[in-house]
């Protein structure tokens, strides 16, 4: 037991040992103890709460078109205006996906109509897979990045203008 520990408060009730073993676990950074003794048998246990990564969408961020790349603007009076030439940007880094096996169609391919909600990637970062939807209805003018490569936050994916 925990130094200078007492075997019970007087009234016969183990509290106030249990909670000197739980400071001396948490003092110690211990996941288990157990303490037997005149027929009290304890073992305490902490467990740390359990998380589950769960894909969710992630918000696409927009840039300028590198130079030379194509570009076809109209806007749409219920969106924002996005200007000529502009490219949607990787959230996150990772690794990109365009598909999400290597037997299944691209989620985009270059002259697609995307309709605002459409997944149009996916990167995985930490064994997490991230669907990427659109915030916006567009047309895939050029797609700029290789199928399974890593993804820099802020890197260019697509050059896109707008229906």
């Amino acid at each position: 037991m925990a130094k200078g520990a007492k075997e019970s408060n007087g009234n016969g009730s183990p509290l106030p040992q249990l909670k000197e073993l739980y400071q001396f676990m948490v003092e110690q950074k211990l996941e288990t103890v157990e303490y037997d003794h005149q027929g009290l048998h304890v073992r305490l246990v902490r467990q740390r709460p359990q998380t589950v990564a769960v894909p969710a969408p992630v918000p696409i961020m927009m840039g300028t078109a590198p130079a030379g790349a194509a570009s076809h603007a109209s806007a749409a009076p219920a969106a924002p205006a996005i200007p000529a030439g502009q490219t949607i940007k990787a959230p996150m880094m990772g690794i990109f996906y365009r598909a999400s096996s290597p037997s299944s169609p691209p989620f985009v391919k270059r002259g697609d109509q995307v309709k605002r909600g459409q997944v149009i990637c996916l990167i995985e970062a930490m064994k997490v897979f991230n669907e990427i939807k659109a915030d916006f209805d567009f047309v895939c003018e050029e797609l700029l990045l290789e199928n399974g490569k890593p993804v820099k936050s802020g890197q260019d994916l697509y050059v896109i203008s707008r229906k």
